[in-house]
């Protein structure tokens, strides 16, 4: 049932592989390692590929990758658990070799791997012909609850009560006595007291003045009134300390005086005096429980000195000792993390998402001498953000706007978002960048929907030519402006556009569009519709570096309305993140993590204010120090 089932290393290095069919699936294990492992997606362990699913599981401690590949079609059950049998019996083979780094030799794991799988499989047919059948009643918890369980212990409520007393609490209240209600006897209270009998006799009582009148307590037997009201007629008693406070202790404790005046010499004790002598303030129990906890304390401090030995090789022996990371070990310190990630902005499943990768790939490892949990997970998240921003192909639009040149066609970028989030801004930004590195440019007023987008593109147009006139680029034309008005086709408008550019030998034509919820599905078939038709080479979207959960959402409905209303077999989706507004920040930029990791595809631009030179590439080393900081 199985298409393929490899075992390789962390650097690259094929260790043993099995292949159950003819078909080269190389393709599946790179994308596989493209998309999840490189990117960081360790809580995604199943990836589909054409009609295979794979599977994969990480081995810390020996850097190694389990991948296992079978039609999509089939429903596996027993995929997990073969993975982990695989894995314990390959570890256990060839755990000297693995320690050694000995990785260049012959693995021979084939019987293994068959005894293996035979068994898996005769485990799940086994599983399929006996159903899972209900529990009887004997085998429920319900058929252990009977009479006995239910009756109330006497002997064991007076041994609570007596705790309850050595504890210092207060012991429950008597029950109440009868009441008598035309010479009949009524029961107020079941034995047991506490907070739900003072509840009861109070409900009872005022029953009882229902039926009897309001305030009338002719037929009503008295019942005893409860205790707090008793001490409110008393008044305030003075406090009396545990061990002495009252004037008969001061008296006794007073040797200032003389023989004449105290009855007695300064230090003696009145002997005579049987009612003070016999009299002793305080309870007892309170010593012996402190005593106890004296005694405890000795022996704890007996045990760990005998377990303890010499202090300084028992210092050596920390921090010499290795030890394995395990996931609870590790969940309080993610757990903080995944907080701090999203203090900074980054969307709270991004967040967890990235917390449980790191967990998958340090669950295991064994850590060195110096090492400590924290410091390795700070790491490993550094590490994993460091590559999340690091773009995974290259980017360097100037050397495609010369080789589109060379071929005499025009490089063409197509600009999406949703409204407000800078778009024509930031088009203008770029197109001064391209102006000042000698390129012409055509900027396609494609936004036909919102007043003022074509003016303000206009104005753009005009004060970059008032920067670069023609009079300084040999006559020509740095920068110019296809319009067509409002309410046109915007697919169309472009297409004409780069007619145009074709035709005057433009360099670089920057299609605007107009601004569109994620939602808007009328919009969305628009702009599919738009990118289809004219395939520009490189889709980029405009987002905020102020939004928080919303951009993964944003990222991933644009994607997806791209791929589902293209039509297409490989549809276009976005290539590449601008991020605007990155002044206004401070150090929360989790939103460049939010949107490379939801596309996988690189921020190739920041804009950094309301210049035409407030653009910037994105400094990776920055942003993870203030994701960090």
């Amino acid at each position: 049932m199985l298409d393929l089932f490899t075992i390789f290393s962390k650097g690259g290095i094929v260790l043993w592989y099995f292949q159950g069919v003819n078909q080269v699936l190389t393709e599946p294990v790179n994308a596989l390692i493209k998309t999840v492992i490189l990117q960081e997606r360790g809580s995604v362990s199943s990836f589909q590929h054409g009609s295979l699913t794979l599977e994969y599981k990480l081995d810390n401690e020996f850097e190694l990758i389990f991948v296992v590949a079978y039609q999509k079609i089939l429903q596996l059950s027993y995929i997990d658990k073969f993975i982990d049998d695989v894995r314990r019996e390959f570890r256990d083979k060839y755990a000297q070799d693995l320690r050694d780094g000995n990785v260049m030799r012959d693995f021979d794991f084939t019987e293994e791997f068959q005894r293996l799988l035979k068994k898996a499989e005769a485990s799940a047919k086994n599983q399929a012909k006996q159903p899972r059948q209900m529990r009887t009643f004997e085998e429920s918890q319900k058929s252990q609850k009977s009479v006995a369980s239910l009756k109330v212990d006497k002997k064991k409520e007076k041994e609570k009560e007596n705790v309850g007393k050595k504890k210092g609490k207060a012991p429950p209240e008597p029950a109440p006595p009868a009441a008598v209600i035309n010479g009949g006897t009524v029961n107020t209270g079941g034995g047991g007291g506490g907070e739900g009998q003072d509840t009861i006799q109070r409900n009872r009582e005022e029953f009882f003045k229902k039926m009897t009148g309001k305030g009338s307590k002719k037929n009503i037997g008295t019942s005893p009134k409860p205790e707090k009201e008793k001490e409110k007629k008393k008044g305030k008693a003075p406090t009396k300390w545990a061990h002495g406070g009252s004037s008969k202790d001061a008296k006794i404790l007073d040797f200032s005086g003389d023989k004449e005046s105290n009855g007695t010499m300064a230090g003696e004790e009145d002997l005579g005096d049987t009612e003070v002598r016999n009299e002793f303030v305080g309870d007892l129990y309170e010593e012996e429980e402190e005593e106890e906890d004296d005694d405890e304390e000795e022996i704890q401090q007996k045990d760990s000195k005998k377990s303890s030995g010499f202090g300084v090789f028992n210092m050596f022996k920390g921090l010499v000792g290795q030890k394995t990371v395990t996931a609870e070990a590790m969940a309080p310190v993610l757990d903080k993390m995944k907080d701090h990630l999203i203090g900074k902005n980054v969307a709270a499943d991004i967040a967890d998402q990235l917390c449980t990768s790191v967990a998958t790939k340090l669950e295991g490892r064994v850590l060195g001498t110096f090492s400590g949990v924290t410091s390795t997970i700070r790491q490993a998240i550094r590490d994993s953000l460091v590559q999340i921003l690091t773009p995974k192909r290259r980017i360097d639009i100037l050397r495609d706007v010369m080789e589109a040149k060379s071929q005499n066609r025009p490089y063409t970028i197509t600009f999406c978002g949703v409204n407000g989030v800078g778009k024509s801004t930031n088009l203008a930004k770029i197109c001064f960048w391209l102006v000042e590195n000698g390129f012409r440019v055509l900027i396609a007023a494609c936004d036909t929907f919102r007043a003022g987008a074509v003016e303000q593109l206009r104005t753009h147009a005009r004060r970059m030519a008032a920067l670069h006139p023609p009079e300084h680029h040999s006559g020509v034309k740095m920068v110019q402006l296809y319009e067509k008005g409002y309410g046109k086709d915007a697919a169309g408008i472009a297409m004409e556009a780069i007619n145009f550019a074709r035709e005057q030998r433009i360099d670089v034509v920057l299609v605007d569009t107009a601004g569109r919820m994620q939602d808007n599905e009328p919009l969305m078939r628009a702009l599919s519709k738009l990118i289809k038709v004219n395939q520009p080479e490189l889709v980029l979207f405009v987002g905020e570096a102020l939004v928080g959960n919303d951009s993964v959402d944003q990222l991933t409905k644009f994607n997806q309305a791209l791929a589902d209303f293209s039509s297409m077999e490989n549809p276009r989706l976005i290539d590449g993140i601008l991020l605007t507004k990155f002044d206004t920040i401070d150090d929360k930029v989790g939103a460049a993590i939010s949107m490379t990791y939801t596309t996988g595809q690189p921020v190739v631009f920041v804009g950094t204010g309301q210049t035409y030179t407030d653009l910037k590439a994105l400094n990776v080393q920055a942003v993870v120090n203030a994701l960090l900081k």
